[in-house]
């Protein structure tokens, strides 16, 4: 897993014993700490759902989850969809050294790299104490 960008996540399909129960449209963030905490899963019935990285994991191309009872509604009162940061919603936000274009995941879904836009191209950097910004609601 190490390595994994935001971008490689999306779009990914959720299968559960080959069934395609959705795909991956969004990666949300803790609302404090550099540390993935899921992902915003568009169901086939159209409904979006948190499915949570502690309960899934990735294999041949899909994202897995341990039951489907995992994935929860992201209705718009929801703890994850109001307090969790999505990273739609933080690229282009300056970070300091550049405009956030992704991030880079290491090991139990913590952000090891930012990948920013600073003029010259995208270029990874350290997260080194910089501090995502907060981003608006969803």
């Amino acid at each position: 897993m190490r390595g994994l960008t935001g971008d490689e996540l999306l779009g990914l399909p959720v299968r559960l014993c080959g069934i395609k129960l959705g795909r991956t449209v969004d990666v949300l963030l803790h609302p404090t700490a550099p540390q993935a905490v899921g992902l915003d899963v568009l169901c086939g019935d159209e409904t979006h759902r948190f499915l949570p990285f502690s309960a899934a994991s990735l294999a041949d191309g899909a994202v897995e989850p341990g039951s489907p009872l995992v994935l929860l509604d992201l209705e718009p009162g929801s703890f994850y969809r109001q307090e969790a940061r999505a990273l739609s919603q933080l690229r282009g936000v300056d970070v300091g050294p550049g405009a956030l274009r992704d991030i880079v995941l290491g090991d139990d879904w913590t952000i090891a790299e930012l990948i920013v836009e600073d003029g010259g191209g995208d270029r990874r950097i350290p997260l080194d104490g910089l501090v995502l910004p907060r981003g608006t609601r969803r």
